[in-house]
């Protein structure tokens, strides 16, 4: 159960890794309507994701509170939410595409707040992986192994274009090919040592579940308002993003349905 639960947890870096390998064998940087396209998938994926896989197994847990049952969700939602928010404000970054730095003044380098805008967002996205795992560790009703693997495969899958929209643009920016890929690389190491660390919290706190659901709902709902959507629908090409913002949230539907 153990390797399980130890590949589940790897696989959405594998999807960062595999991405990132792009740069290898691309030439160019990707076009505007690729980079739609790419936002677009990944947020459906973490919307859905955030809805079936967190938010309503967060609801059906705290069942017992009657009327009061979405209190845990809703908690916990706002909590993820405020938590990105503190993030944003004082980790300096630079997100793809955008000439002005977020977060502190800092005199760090624009390949490095690049890829630090990367990992922040993907710390939610390692946390959701790590509560499932955990509540499947609790052996909680609502949280199977197959579920806890739709969640990560979904994750596997928005992380593959997020590994190379951080690759490529790394490239045009003067990167050697093998620094831009370290750079992707990196980026997507902050998820399994995020599930770690969530698997570890939400073993000592398991009533907690419910909250650590939620809070990693929004804190990946935040990032989709905050970056993605704007990433996707700005510009002529706003159409194909929200056309494959349909796309990814559908497959992360069906993969939890499926599966779960």
């Amino acid at each position: 159960m153990l390797i399980n639960i130890f590949e589940g947890i790897l696989i959405p870096f594998v999807g960062t890794t595999l991405g990132a390998a792009c740069v290898f064998f691309m030439r160019k940087t990707l076009s505007k309507s690729v980079q739609r396209a790419l936002a677009g998938v990944a947020a459906g994926i973490m919307v859905a994701a955030s809805i079936w896989s967190l938010l309503i197994p967060a609801i059906k847990q705290s069942e017992n509170m009657g009327t009061l049952s979405f209190v845990p969700a809703v908690v916990g939602f706002w909590m993820g939410i405020l938590f990105l928010l503190a993030l944003n404000h004082l980790i300096p970054h630079l997100h793809v595409g955008s000439d002005q730095a977020e977060g502190p003044k800092s005199k760090l380098g624009r390949t490095t707040m690049m890829v630090l805008a990367v990992t922040l967002h993907n710390i939610p996205e390692g946390m959701a992986v790590g509560v499932m795992y955990a509540g499947f560790l609790a052996e909680n009703a609502q949280i199977t192994a197959t579920s806890a693997l739709a969640l990560s495969l979904g994750i596997a899958i928005q992380n593959f274009p997020e590994g190379a929209i951080i690759s490529m643009p790394l490239r045009a920016e003067g990167e050697s090919k093998r620094k831009a890929f370290l750079g992707g690389v990196l980026s997507g190491v902050v998820e399994p040592i995020g599930a770690v660390m969530t698997i570890l919290a939400a073993q000592l706190v398991i009533p907690a579940l419910p909250y650590l659901l939620s809070f990693a709902a929004g804190a990946m709902l935040y990032v989709v308002v905050e970056e993605l959507i704007p990433e996707m629908s700005q510009g002529q090409y706003s159409n194909i993003g929200t056309l494959f913002f349909a796309l990814g949230f559908s497959l992360m539907m069906i993969l939890d349905v499926a599966l779960g």
